[in-house]
């Protein structure tokens, strides 16, 4: 596996979930406190959900996780907080799979 597919799912689990927490506060915000729309938050979450499950998807084909763990990966792109401490657990997991070759230099 190369490095820029678990980077690629690292980016995108930060990213989104900040979002779902930006998405979070202004639900709360809407119906605790009849204040704002959520519709244009709601979509660009939904956006960024959607290329976050197929970064992780490819992360987990290609570092060959089970179905269940897959799916533990997958929603913990729904719940609030949950990618915070799911991340960096993936994170160390997939570093001992990375195969860069490092380029090899000419001796003289």
């Amino acid at each position: 596996m190369k490095s820029n597919v678990l980077s690629r799912y690292r980016v995108m689990a930060y990213i989104t979930a900040v979002w779902l927490l930006v998405f979070t506060a202004a639900i709360i915000a809407k119906y605790a406190f009849e204040v704002g729309d959520t519709m244009l938050i709601s979509q660009i979450h939904g956006v960024l959900f959607i290329i976050y499950v197929v970064f992780a998807f490819d992360l987990g084909t290609k570092a060959k996780w089970p179905f269940g763990k897959l799916l533990w990966v997958l929603a913990a792109g729904c719940i609030p907080f949950a990618s915070f401490f799911v991340e960096p657990k993936v994170t160390r997991e997939a570093r001992s799979l990375i195969t860069d070759a490092a380029p090899a230099t000419a001796k003289a």
